[in-house]
């Protein structure tokens, strides 16, 4: 990948005019007259900021509520009730400001969400000055944002023309829960809409076992042929998980050009399975990494992440040598940008690439000595080692102080969320 520079006493220029990477040098001094800030990097390893590729935000609500469970017990008995009790337009806002505090905390810049009461999600993107794509849900039931499900479309389309121009930081796109909680109807819709559009279509994919059977009771094929024959993939088709894909279903994403989020901690704890990356790699499949909600991870911190991706596909294969720390970065940088159609703007240091940068502190007991910067970042860095954090030549954090969020009074606001489950749950 490009972009990752270990500095000794070198500075970091900052020219927010642009707001895109001027020069990749070894050299900076020639930019010290016009820089408007000098950033000291001594120590630190400078490199792209991460790309989470999958999250539903607003979900820190419900972190730690419901754990050690199967997806599909999780998900109905527990997180569907949940949402339909608790979601509303300030628990949004509040969970997905206190999820985005977090995330430049730990080095990511740039998210893909899907959630219920989206345009909050950007809102609080705006207020955190990060670079998002967000995502209006689809589902085949009354949602707490869409209880109508006639004007669901309506709603969406008109989601996406009241983004269309807000900022430059901030792009849209259609989500399908899944193929057992949307009919073949709703999910056609949606894909033509967003093709309509220009902009992706994201869904939950082959995360568990039992969706195989259950859509080939339904109608007779497995899910990835399911799709292909309602004919939703393409090269803006982003598959989630893809826990279960088969020799065939790789063909037809490398045929068709499907991308893929692989979510490695959420799968492995709900036990859902892991998705065959290395295969898909092989095969010229473009992934990326995601954390899922904070009810499934719990955490959304993309170092861990990377090392987790790149460690359970060595033990799943019996072989030291897949993922390896390169590739796996790689996912996490270029490779989520490009999932997400960011490729030309984001994901490596590069002249006229947007300036989404991190700067890690290296001067650490866990990170020394540096032999290899891949290693490092991907198997002993942690997102709490993110120094300084710049999206759009904007500094959001400088030495570990957030700039655009207040963040006791975040994880306030998020407390008294809890409290209000809590109390809800004593009720006899």
């Amino acid at each position: 990948m490009q972009g990752i520079a270990k500095t000794e006493s070198r500075g970091v220029y900052r020219n927010t005019l642009s707001g895109s990477v001027c020069s990749v040098t070894q050299q900076m001094s020639v930019f010290q007259q016009s820089a408007q800030e000098i950033i000291d990097a001594a120590g630190c390893i400078i490199m792209p900021g991460l790309v989470n590729t999958h999250t539903h935000l607003p979900m820190v609500c419900f972190r730690g509520m419901a754990d050690d469970l199967p997806l599909m017990d999780w998900l109905h008995n527990h997180i569907f009730p949940a949402e339909a009790r608790f979601v509303n337009k300030k628990m949004v806002y509040d969970g997905a400001l206190l999820a985005m505090a977090e995330m430049i905390l730990s080095g990511t810049t740039t998210f893909c969400d899907g959630y219920f009461f989206e345009d909050k999600v950007g809102q609080a993107a705006l207020q955190a000055g990060m670079r998002a794509v967000i995502a209006q849900g689809f589902i085949d039931f009354p949602t707490p944002d869409n209880p109508d499900a006639s004007r669901k479309m309506l709603a969406a389309e008109n989601f996406v023309a009241r983004w269309k121009n807000v900022s430059p930081l901030v792009g849209t796109a259609f989500f399908c829960h899944s193929p057992y909680t949307c009919s073949p109807e709703t999910i056609t819709a949606v894909k033509e809409a967003a093709r309509r559009a220009g902009i992706p279509f994201l869904m939950h994919l082959m995360e568990n076992k039992d969706e195989i059977e259950i859509i080939k009771q339904r109608y007779g094929r497995k899910p990835v042929q399911h799709l292909r024959e309602l004919r939703v993939l393409d090269e803006q088709t982003i598959a989630v998980h893809c826990n279960w894909v088969d020799e065939a279903d790789m063909a037809i994403f490398a045929d068709l050009g499907v991308k893929v989020s692989h979510n490695p901690e959420s799968s492995m704890k709900l036990a859902a399975g892991i998705a065959p990356i290395p295969e898909m790699l092989s095969r010229g499949i473009t992934c990326g990494l995601g954390t899922d909600g904070q009810a499934s991870n719990n955490d959304l911190d993309m170092f861990r992440e990377m090392s987790m991706a790149a460690k359970v596909h060595k033990a799943i294969t019996c072989n030291p040598t897949v993922m390896s720390a390169p590739t796996v970065l790689q996912l996490a940088t270029s490779g989520g940008a490009k999932v997400l159609g960011l490729e030309n703007r984001i994901g490596s240091l590069e002249v006229g690439k947007d300036a989404d940068i991190i700067l890690l502190d290296m001067n650490k007991p866990h990170l020394t000595p540096l032999y290899n910067c891949y290693s490092q970042l991907v198997y002993a860095a942690s997102g709490a080692d993110t120094k300084t954090s710049i999206i759009g030549g904007k500094i959001v954090m400088k030495d570990r102080k957030l700039l655009t969020i207040d963040l006791d009074s975040a994880m306030e606001n998020v407390r008294a969320i809890a409290t209000l489950i809590i109390k809800d749950n004593l009720r006899p």
